[in-house]
């Protein structure tokens, strides 16, 4: 029966969460002045609402696209995995004191190792359909994907010495007084990047970017599009479950229940990483990689002393 509620949970929270990524993100757009993305019409544009389920409707009756030579099993396993690590990193978010769907005692470890594995399948989406643009949209990603995973490591490390755990649980118990975003100022910030990185999305969508064609994307069509579409935004949505849960206290909160306050902290992660996709510019793979070795990494150690430090005191 846990078992069960488990599973449920986990995945009503990434298809409903996945359904408001979609809607928000075409607000932000309006307000900003900004183009829906899709291929939506002219109805769908002015109700947000609809769009997404009009684009869904749309891949889902669209015949697929088959290149030459590909490697076909890879090819529909890449999305379906990608979604499968989104519900894992998920399934360790407590949504209560009571109710955790897994209670890993190594879950900041877990969410750490999903996303090497990410990179992994990014790669295997984008080598499986035997093109030149998909290819390199892969090769991109993981040029570009270690300075997420090694920034993502000390930021996690250091949200993990106030709780002298590795649990999620006890991370978040552990910003009863105060919440980590207060205590370690320089985290939030720096792991939001790791987030729009792990999704590819807004600037940081190096994987699957316009410039070409579509990147590992680029041969894909009908509904194999839909799920790879779908599990980037699920993606989006455990990282907000986790960021609210290792920065903002999770579930933690006066008056409303435990779970409500966990999908507030949700929304808002996730409404800050829309409007940060949008606002942000979009740097070249190769003026990012500076940026990330030169800046990003270094400051993502200067929080790891200064959580450091302010354990030991």
């Amino acid at each position: 029966m846990d078992l069960m509620l488990s599973v449920i949970a986990v995945l009503a929270t990434l298809s409903v969460g996945a359904y408001a990524v979609a809607v928000i993100d075409r607000i932000c757009g309006v307000a900003m002045g900004g183009e829906a993305t899709g291929g939506a019409g002219v109805h769908d544009r002015r109700n947000p609402f609809l769009a997404p389920l009009s684009r869904a409707a749309a891949l889902w009756l669209a015949p697929p696209h088959v290149t030459e030579a590909p490697d076909a099993a890879g090819w529909r396993l890449a999305p379906v995995l990608y979604l499968t690590l989104a519900g894992m990193g998920l399934a360790v978010v407590p949504w209560s004191e009571t109710f955790v769907p897994v209670d890993l005692a190594t879950g900041i470890v877990l969410w750490g190792a999903l996303e090497p594995l990410a990179t992994v399948l990014i790669f295997l989406h984008g080598w499986s359909p035997n093109s030149h643009l998909p290819l390199l949209g892969g090769y991109r990603y993981v040029a570009v994907g270690l300075s997420y995973i090694l920034v993502s490591m000390f930021v996690l490390i250091a949200v993990a010495l106030p709780a002298e755990s590795l649990q999620v649980s006890a991370v978040v118990e552990s910003q009863q007084e105060l919440w980590n975003v207060v205590r370690q100022p320089l985290g939030l910030p720096l792991f939001l990047i790791v987030g729009l990185g792990i999704s590819f999305w807004g600037p940081l969508d190096f994987a699957d970017s316009n410039d070409l064609a579509g990147g590992t994307s680029a041969e894909s069509s009908g509904r194999a599009l839909l799920v790879w579409q779908f599990a980037r935004i699920a993606m989006l949505v455990s990282f907000s479950a986790i960021a609210a849960s290792a920065f903002l206290g999770g579930w933690m909160g006066p008056l409303l229940p435990g779970p409500i306050w966990l999908v507030i902290k949700m929304v808002f992660i996730l409404v800050l990483l829309l409007v940060l996709g949008r606002l942000l510019p979009r740097l070249s793979p190769e003026r990012f990689m500076t940026l990330a070795w030169t800046v990003l990494l270094p400051l993502a150690f200067v929080d790891l002393v200064w959580a450091g430090l302010e354990a030991l005191s």
